[in-house]
């Protein structure tokens, strides 16, 4: 079992920043992916960004120049550093772990982002 607590969440102005951050305990397997995913009222999750353990990044067209992730492996930790908010990107934001000979995803309890002025 893996345990994801995130933290980072909350309101800030269009064009303002935030950065979450999601710590990952129990049975870390060393080749994985993590990242980001959100869901809006209403709508289905969708991928934000993740970032596997070699380093490759894959980002949703939607964040692309805008969000930043990024890993420290030491810590188990992923991180999402959000720039040039936009009300769209108000959702509530996931964190995700999965390994990668595994199927099967474990997830955070969410964090809620709003961009409002």
């Amino acid at each position: 079992q893996v345990q994801l607590v995130e933290s980072g969440g909350g309101l800030v102005q269009p064009g303002g920043s935030l950065r979450l951050s999601c710590a990952a305990s129990g049975s870390i397997s060393r080749l994985n992916v993590m990242g980001w995913y959100r869901q809006a009222p209403g709508k289905e999750r969708d991928l934000v960004a993740t970032i596997r353990s070699d380093g490759t990044i894959n980002y949703a067209d939607s964040v692309k120049g805008r969000f930043t992730i990024s890993r420290d492996n030491a810590k188990n930790t992923v991180y999402l550093q959000m720039n040039s908010l936009k009300p769209e990107d108000t959702a509530v934001y996931y964190c995700n772990f999965r390994p990668l000979m595994s199927a099967v995803p474990f997830w955070g309890q969410g964090t809620q982002v709003t961009v409002s002025s």
